[in-house]
């Protein structure tokens, strides 16, 4: 490969660390890589919330057409933003090790550490329909804000209490990795409130046809991130649902004999029904556990819920 490997990213501060950290992880592999900004469509329209928005792929198109066009030679993406089909003559080469997808509560008050530690009327901060659908089953009795921008802008509204905000929901990973930890008032269990297919993953995405991309990535793949992220968008490619859909996985371990199982989850908007199922993840085929669920949620009239 002549040249440094071009790293596509968008220029939140949250991107700008997953870029750099797959820069560093190259490095340490020996291959130079440098950074090329891209601006997209969601990082422009921050107006609205993802779900009032036409279209889809709004954090990732923009960076796939410089990715097709020869721009740059990898797309770094946070994968729950990743669409789960992806555009002819582009492949999700590596997935590197997952942080974790657990969702994150951060609240003014540093004296409430849960979700039902909130007051009646008490004002949180989410624009993800994920969230929003599992906060409302939870707690019908709060009053749910839209809440835009990068990840310190919206623990700052928080904090601050800009809009009446009093809580906010965000992936841990995501304040982890930009030093906000200790912002976190609560990590929230996976089954209580389920986070997004693919959260606290990267998905490095390059021309199936670069074979020299794809050699140079391959050492960044970690297996079991890769496994539990290709059954949770089984699950959502099955359900036909896109990345702003109220469709919610995790993988968990199995209580006896070890392996993974893949819970997933949909909720209706207004929160007055919610649907879980799961199944053992068959680490040969683990997008076979993600249509199995949806199966099994389908059956519970899934898409129904989902306006199918």
């Amino acid at each position: 490969m002549t040249g440094p490997l071009k790293l596509g990213t968008r220029g939140s501060r949250l991107a700008l660390w997953q870029a750099e950290w797959v820069k560093a992880a190259l490095a340490r592999a020996g291959v130079a890589a440098e950074l090329v900004i891209i601006k997209t469509r969601g990082d422009a329209e921050v107006d609205r919330p993802l779900h009032e928005l036409e279209g889809k792929g709004f954090f990732t198109k923009e960076i796939e057409e410089a990715l097709r066009d020869g721009r740059i030679d990898v797309a770094v993406h946070s994968l729950k933003d990743l669409p789960t089909t992806l555009p002819t003559g582009l492949m999700l080469a590596a997935v590197p090790k997952r942080a974790d997808p657990a969702e994150a509560l951060v609240t003014r008050d540093a004296g409430i550490t849960s979700i039902a530690g909130l007051a009646a009327g008490t004002k949180v901060g989410t624009s993800s329909l994920r969230r929003v659908a599992q906060i409302r089953y939870l707690r019908a009795d709060l009053e749910i804000v839209p809440l835009r921008g990068n990840v310190p802008t919206r623990v700052r509204k928080v904090k601050e209490g800009r809009d009446g905000l009093d809580a906010a929901l965000l992936a841990g990973a995501g304040l982890e990795r930009l030093e906000l930890a200790g912002h976190i008032a609560a990590r929230l269990d996976p089954l209580d409130v389920m986070p997004a297919p693919g959260q606290g993953a990267l998905g490095l995405e390059v021309r199936a046809d670069d074979r020299k991309a794809r050699g140079a990535l391959a050492p960044l793949e970690d297996a079991a991130s890769a496994c539990q992220v290709a059954a949770e968008r089984g699950l959502l490619a099955a359900l036909e649902g896109g990345c702003q859909a109220p469709v919610a996985a995790w993988v968990g371990m199995r209580d006896a004999g070890g392996g993974m199982r893949l819970f997933g989850r949909v909720t209706a908007q207004d929160g007055s029904v919610q649907l879980t199922a799961s199944a053992d993840i068959d680490e040969s085929n683990p997008a076979g556990a993600g249509v199995a669920v949806a199966g099994l949620l389908k059956a519970q009239g899934a898409s129904r819920l989902l306006g199918r």
